[in-house]
């Protein structure tokens, strides 16, 4: 009998890869919020005032950490970063779009 590994991926399907990367539950938001335009982390933190400062800060990191936003800090007093997409950040966007579809689809059928 194989040793499975603790950390090992236990479905062979491709979405579970991807599904680590947005299993945050403000990722898709944050990235939407993305798609046009470059904002500040006041600016993103306005637009989702349900989110706490700490699990905002925490999502960046994370979407940051897997190459789909960027962090721009400028060295100034006081200090000013900005976030953008990335090449790969602006490849998610079909995604977005089409589960955008599905969700004002859903929402007329139920």
């Amino acid at each position: 009998m194989q040793k499975i590994e603790e950390n090992e991926i236990f479905v062979d399907c491709p979405v579970a890869s991807v599904q680590k990367i947005v299993r945050g539950k403000w990722s898709m938001v944050i990235l939407s919020f993305l798609r046009n335009q470059t904002l500040r982390f006041g600016e993103l933190s306005r637009k989702m005032p349900m989110v706490t400062q700490a699990n905002l800060t925490k999502e960046l990191r994370m979407l940051e950490s897997h190459g789909l936003i960027h962090r721009e800090v400028y060295p100034q007093v006081p200090p000013k970063v900005e976030y953008s997409l990335t090449e790969m950040g602006s490849k998610f966007i079909p995604v977005l779009d089409a589960l955008e579809k599905f969700a004002y689809t859903y929402e007329l059928e139920n």
